[in-house]
């Protein structure tokens, strides 16, 4: 008679950050994925949950918290999941919603809305306190999600990416490209820079085009140095991911940036997710600027540039 394998591991995710930077949208988008979701829970009464019957183990749970939890205390939240990931019937994530404080700024001034650590001050210095107080635990975080430059509906691709069934086992690789001159991407393990080939924007006829259309592929795929530089970056990523993966790594973020984000890096990324894809993985693309404003506005007029006419 052989022993039935054990029970596997009850996943539990921990969800925290800055206020406004976005916990109760990713909450959200985790409960519409079949996340069993608290928020607001009083973290030091966590093993008390978890022994509890509540949570089924294949049913995976996310508990927010914040700076306004009563009890909060950074150090000890640290200190008591440190104790728990000793369980070896839990498998716990913590994920750091973190965002730049102009940007911050710039919500709390839309929605009108008071910084709880500011009552009868700028939102800015209830900003920087809370940061000042929230620092260890996004030093100790397993995955930290800067959403400075985000929509709700770009962090709510980053949490299905990330979250979702095809993130439950396994690593999850995504694949994006965007423009340097709207900043490089809050998320990225590898970034490729592009701008070494010939750029299709001063081509007048392929300047409305994208790195999506057969024109701009053709006239990418022209230059003398891209078909060695991209085999070159292709196997060093297929070098780097089992290796990546042998060592627990779940998610692997690869960017390509060009100048406005619309050209060189799209066609640099579509190639490599079709390569992986014909290699066995499953990535996930995202074009953070293909719908931004015209490429005149970031890369200049055609008579601007050095040696153009």
């Amino acid at each position: 008679m052989t022993d039935s394998p054990p029970p596997a591991p009850q996943r539990l995710l921990l969800v925290t950050g800055l206020l406004g930077a976005g916990k109760t949208t990713a909450l959200k988008v985790l409960e519409d994925l079949g996340w069993e979701v608290i928020d607001n829970f009083p973290v030091r009464l966590l093993g008390r949950l978890i022994d509890s019957d509540a949570p089924a183990a294949d049913t995976p749970l996310a508990i927010g918290f914040d700076s306004r939890t009563r009890g909060f205390d950074p150090n000890k939240v640290i200190a008591l999941v440190k104790k728990l990931t000793g369980r070896a019937d839990l498998e716990i994530t913590t994920l750091f919603l973190d965002c730049a404080g102009t940007e911050l700024e710039r919500r709390y001034n839309e929605t009108r809305r008071r910084h709880p650590l500011a009552q009868d001050l700028p939102a800015a210095s209830g900003i920087s306190a809370e940061r000042e107080l929230m620092e260890p635990l996004r030093r100790w975080a397993d995955l930290v999600i800067s959403t400075t430059q985000f929509s709700s509906n770009d962090l709510q691709q980053a949490i299905r990416e990330r979250f979702g069934d095809s993130a439950v086992r396994g690593m999850t690789v995504s694949v994006s490209s965007f423009g340097f001159s709207r900043g490089m991407p809050p998320i990225a393990d590898l970034v490729f820079d592009m701008r070494f080939l010939d750029n299709p924007h001063w081509d007048p006829v392929l300047r409305p085009q994208t790195g999506q259309d057969p024109a701009v592929a053709d006239h990418i795929r022209q230059d003398p140095a891209w078909h060695e530089a991209f085999a070159r970056i292709r196997d060093l990523i297929l070098l780097l991911l089992p290796r990546y993966q042998a060592q627990g790594k779940a998610y692997v973020n690869i960017g390509f940036g060009c100048t406005g984000g619309r050209h060189r890096s799209v066609f640099a990324a579509e190639q490599l997710a079709a390569a992986l894809t014909a290699a066995g993985y499953t990535p996930s693309v995202l074009h953070r600027n293909l719908s931004a404003r015209a490429a005149d506005l970031v890369e200049g007029k055609p008579d601007a540039a050095v040696g153009r006419t």
